[in-house]
């Protein structure tokens, strides 16, 4: 645990130098929902059937944005080696990674989103049930990313790619989110959903970094 904790203080040391990656993925974020509004009108009950898949797309897109490069600065310097060499489990490597990418992409935009929502008209209680779905499903998005981005290491036009493999593993997070804000817009519970989602992150957690070491170690041969 003491690898594990050292590797995401390094991680979040190396972004906190960078900020305007964080920014970027926020700007994009911002400027993807607000571009809907201004192209459909202000139908205010139409925005606010919309809003759910709206912004859990957004969200979703935005954090691939920043997957290209979770591994991809260790394996160009040779870090990665040295994770391959490392004492302790490479899973624990690739969970500390992925959960670095949560805290700076996944959790800023679980708290901007419920702001982007007033401007599709969301009630409060969708906000709330956006603002807590996203903070169940966004790890989920940053592990099966971290995956895509393991299997995508060292290739050509690795992005695209990256975005081929991730977006269909994303389908049943991305459909749960977004029902459980229409469902609260209805007069319903959510609660399923939000089980639903809590059952995808718990499942992603105990398959993904296994996978993910497994592609890595494969990357570094």
């Amino acid at each position: 645990m003491t690898g594990f904790a050292a590797l995401l203080a390094r991680d979040l040391r190396l972004v906190w130098r960078r900020p305007g990656d964080v920014m970027v993925v926020l700007a994009f974020f911002v400027v993807a929902t607000v571009l809907f509004p201004l192209g459909i009108g202000p139908e205010t009950n139409l925005l606010s059937r919309i809003a759910a898949g709206i912004l859990w797309c957004a969200a979703l897109f935005a954090s691939l944005l920043s997957l290209d490069r979770l591994f991809a600065g260790d394996y160009e310097d040779g870090a990665l080696d040295l994770l391959l060499l490392a004492p302790w489990p490479l899973e624990l490597a690739a969970l500390a990674k992925c959960l670095a990418h949560w805290i700076v992409t996944g959790l800023p935009l679980a708290v901007l989103a419920p702001l982007m929502g007033v401007v599709f008209g969301l009630s409060g209680e969708g906000l709330g049930a956006l603002c807590l779905t996203l903070l169940v499903g966004t790890p989920t998005l940053s592990l099966v990313g971290g995956l895509a981005a393991a299997l995508t290491l060292g290739a050509r036009r690795g992005g695209a790619l990256l975005a081929l493999l991730a977006l269909p593993l994303c389908v049943p997070t991305l459909i749960f989110g977004a029902g459980a804000v229409e469902a609260v817009a209805m007069g319903e519970g959510f609660a399923t959903h939000l089980a639903i989602l809590g059952a995808l992150a718990l499942m992603a957690l105990a398959t993904l970094p296994w996978a993910i070491a497994a592609a890595l170690r494969q990357a570094g041969e």
